[in-house]
């Protein structure tokens, strides 16, 4: 078994991999203060409720685009698995069959975003991560990331709105049937939500346009990427396990 880790900055995302499938996939909280301990409990007891025996985990491979987290959940994968993990850092990245440009200004999410979207479609395309940032990143033919554009994400926008008006609301992520918000919560809600829906399709055609290929595939991944349905009509694919694809793919590279 393969236990594929991703550590974001509001989520930590784990997969465990058997028999070419995703047999278990959770989250915890990103929690910058606690310990390794703290999440070696967090994963031993997900074992334990489904089944899983940390013999059973052949390998770990980990994405981190939270430094203060990586050493810990490195360390605590290293004290429940007995062998050191896969960390994708820049200096790996020219081991992967992905040229990546400015290694050092890129998240290792979206390498691996990138990895697992060309490996599906095998040809020139676009990924669209709903996470804590709304990213797109365009992959050529050639197998190189050719750039990336970061927007913040819906939740981080709402939380935004949400903390920095003279009355705090708790806003859900929740679609409005109307752009015409009758209070503050709706109008959040409206704004952000509908708002991102234009934001995304616009991107789309600058990037179809840029590429000059208006048929470019398009898959959408994360937690958050089927929030807005009237959004699946532009993605080709929606997958939200595309990270952790891209985390197998290049611990198959890694390993080899």
């Amino acid at each position: 078994m393969l236990l594929a880790i991703d550590i974001g900055n509001s989520d930590i995302t784990l997969g465990v991999r058997d028999n070419n499938q995703w047999t278990l996939v959770w989250r915890i909280p990103s929690l910058i203060d606690m310990t390794h301990l703290f999440y070696s409990h967090k994963i031993l007891d997900t074992f334990f409720e489904s089944g899983i025996r940390r013999e059973e985990i052949k390998s770990v491979v980990i994405s981190s685009v939270v430094p203060e987290l990586t050493d810990k959940v490195a360390n605590a994968s290293t004290s429940l698995f007995g062998k050191e993990p896969i960390v994708l850092t820049p200096a790996i990245y020219q081991r992967l069959p992905m040229k990546v440009l400015n290694p050092y200004e890129i998240g290792s999410d979206l390498v691996c975003n990138a990895l697992a979207a060309f490996a599906y479609f095998k040809r020139s395309c676009a990924v669209v991560d709903f996470g804590t940032a709304l990213t797109f990143t365009t992959i050529s033919a050639q197998s190189e990331i050719l750039g990336v554009s970061i927007a913040p994400g819906l939740k981080t926008a709402i939380k935004s709105l949400s903390q920095n008006t003279a009355r705090l609301y708790d806003v859900p992520l929740e679609l409005p049937d109307s752009v015409l918000g009758r209070g503050t919560v709706h109008a959040i809600q409206a704004g952000v939500l509908i708002g991102y829906e234009g934001m995304v399709r616009h991107m789309l055609d600058r990037i179809k346009s840029e590429m000059q290929d208006p048929d470019l595939p398009v898959i959408a991944t994360g937690g958050l990427s089927s929030i807005i349905p009237s959004l699946k009509e532009v993605f080709t694919e929606v997958d939200e396990h595309l990270t952790l694809d891209g985390l197998k793919i290049a611990a198959e590279m890694m390993t080899r």
